[in-house]
């Protein structure tokens, strides 16, 4: 049983039971239904606003042509390069900004003198922008693969330091006298103590800034890209290609709810523990 544990149970004053069931939410196969509800009706409206001649075809293709136009894609052999490129660029992009954002939001969360230091600033720069930095970061670091990560990253630092410094700040100090006394101190006490005890809010952080990270993706490869959805998005409009501009929307949407639901995953199973 953990420290956290421990104090917890003590301060109820009831024996803790980690292997006992906890009441189960609904069938997974009735979640999915229900989440698929408005997609479908979302759907229905498009086939029919795209056929009743309220729109054009240029304007707003059916969805089968959307379809016929990812079908196009994957024969010439490229659509899975845009969507592998972008994959990796959100995934690398947020592992850097998660991992300094938990850094230096626990240092912040932790110390009130390294918050009066460093908030301020950091709090300004989260009001940039992103296409404000595509220009300093290609003058920086060139037009490769350097500042498409980079930007991604700062789009997953702010909201992960955000929700770790905060939860930091408003963990309870019982349970920091605890670790203390149970002699934890250092990174100990952040691994031992504040995360586990913080663990939802940066989990909520976390998923928030994978969020933006696919947002920032799209400014990212604005930055003299040859491949990715962003690209593809950018290219699809230059080329009028409305139905190649639909299905990168709708890969966008899909590739951030896919990875959504993978992190949501790895929460539920995490706060098992804590």
């Amino acid at each position: 049983m953990s420290v956290v544990e421990t104090d917890r149970t003590q301060a109820s004053g009831t024996k803790a039971a980690p292997g006992r069931a906890r009441p189960s939410g609904p069938s997974w196969i009735g979640a999915i239904l229900a989440g698929m509800v408005l997609p479908v009706l979302l759907l229905l409206l498009w086939q029919w606003a795209s056929t009743n001649g309220t729109f054009s075809a240029s304007q707003l293709p059916t969805p089968a042509s959307v379809f016929e136009a990812l079908l196009e894609l994957i024969e010439r052999g490229t659509f899975w390069g845009h969507v592998a490129i972008s994959v990796q660029r959100v995934l690398t992009g947020f592992a850097i900004g998660a991992s300094l954002g938990i850094l230096i939001g626990s240092l912040v969360g932790l110390s009130p003198r390294t918050s009066r230091f460093l908030s301020p600033t950091i709090q300004a720069l989260r009001a940039v922008p992103s296409l404000a930095w595509v220009p300093l970061l290609v003058l920086w670091m060139g037009i490769y693969e350097g500042p498409k990560v980079t930007l991604v990253a700062i789009g997953a630092f702010f909201p992960v330091f955000t929700t770790v410094a905060s939860g930091f700040m408003h963990a309870d100090r019982k349970l920091i006298e605890v670790g203390r006394a149970y002699g934890l101190k250092g990174h100990r006490l952040v691994t031992g103590i504040l995360l586990p005890s913080a663990a939802p809010t940066v989990f909520a952080g976390l998923r928030l800034g994978l969020a933006q990270s696919w947002l920032f993706v799209v400014a990212a490869e604005l930055i003299a890209s040859s491949k990715g959805l962003g690209f593809l998005l950018i290219d699809s409009q230059n080329t009028s290609r409305t139905d190649i501009l639909l299905l990168s929307i709708i890969c966008l949407a899909v590739l951030g709810k896919t990875t959504d639901f993978i992190l949501a995953t790895i929460e539920r199973r995490t706060l098992r523990w804590v």
